[in-house]
């Protein structure tokens, strides 16, 4: 029986009775918990099997809350919260004393935003509590954008995926944290730099830390299909060094003629970053469940959403 239902009531009740429910935003699936609830908490670092030291992300409904959260809120981060949420932002700032810290990873700051998404929006505007919701997926493994996504992860751990359709942007939130009241991008997202800097200035990024990472998804490693995965920008000599392999490729908008493809996924034929952003998980999941031996993925133009999926793809094909 399936565990996807569009049943908001019952989502309330789970979350209310300290279960998990995974969530629809508009970037990706999140796996969530009542923030006050240390027993939800840990179930979803169980669940996930993810590191304690690697902190999660509290969903509020609205601006309006961001000060129960925190305790200070640079001007930066004032606009930048007036100016994109609710959306694909997420601010790192100084934790109020109520936040837990195991949310937290211990630290004294906690990354908090307000997703785009109605159903989900409807759903914290009704709960006493904000949501932690990292992606509903494995620890490393590629991220949820359709419930069935979550489902295929998780059936047997939850109760439900509240099913808000596919995410219209795909991938995760951008997250900007402030060092001397200055804004830094610690995770390049949904959300382009170029549209915070006309909003800001000039922002420097700061993405990737192994030990005690000030943010989610600054791992060297994450967002991984279990088939062996490699980023190139030349398809063709990459296609030549795997003879008598099942190949799978996923490009930008580029067709190639070869009968060394097994199965070819192009994003975008109108070379649309939003739409290839949309489709970017969906597609390595598709890819992921056709026992390639091999998936050859295109580097993406690097500017505006490109660059946030290079960053995923990067990630994606690291080798430990």
């Amino acid at each position: 029986m399936s565990i996807i239902s569009k049943d908001i009531q019952k989502a309330i009740s789970l979350l209310e009775n300290e279960e998990l429910v995974a969530i629809p935003t508009e970037t990706v699936y999140g796996l969530a918990g009542n923030i006050f609830s240390e027993k939800a908490i840990k179930r979803i670092f169980e669940t996930k099997k993810r590191p304690f030291f690697n902190p999660l992300i509290v969903h509020i409904s609205s601006v309006d809350e961001l000060e129960t959260i925190v305790a200070e809120i640079p001007e930066k981060a004032r606009i930048l919260a007036n100016t994109f949420w609710p959306g694909s932002m997420t601010l790192v700032l100084k934790k109020n004393k109520n936040i837990p810290s195991i949310i937290t990873a211990g630290k004294d700051t906690v990354a908090v935003r307000v997703p785009n998404h109605p159903v989900t929006l409807s759903l914290l505007e009704q709960l006493s509590f904000p949501l932690a919701a990292p992606s509903a997926n494995p620890f490393n493994n590629i991220s949820p954008t359709k419930p069935e996504h979550v489902e295929n992860y998780f059936k047997d751990e939850l109760k439900m995926v509240l099913d808000g359709g596919f995410c219209k942007n795909g991938i995760e939130s951008t997250i900007i944290g402030f060092e001397d009241n200055e804004p830094i991008i610690y995770r390049l997202g949904a959300l382009s730099v170029e549209d915070i800097e006309a909003v800001v200035g000039k922002i420097s990024i700061k993405n990737k830390k192994e030990e005690n990472p000030d943010a989610p998804g600054m791992l060297n490693k994450h967002y991984s299909p279990k088939t062996q995965t490699i980023l190139t920008t030349d398809i063709t000599s990459e296609i030549e060094k795997h003879p008598n392999k099942k190949i799978g490729v996923l490009t930008f908008n580029t067709f190639y003629r070869s009968d060394k493809i097994d199965t070819q996924i192009i994003l975008s034929e109108e070379k649309n970053l939003q739409e290839a952003a949309s489709k970017l998980y969906d597609s390595l999941h598709q890819l992921d469940s056709l026992n390639l031996d091999v998936i050859i993925v295109e580097e993406m133009p690097n500017f505006g959403l490109g660059k946030s999926m290079n960053d995923r793809l990067q990630r994606a094909a690291f080798k430990d």
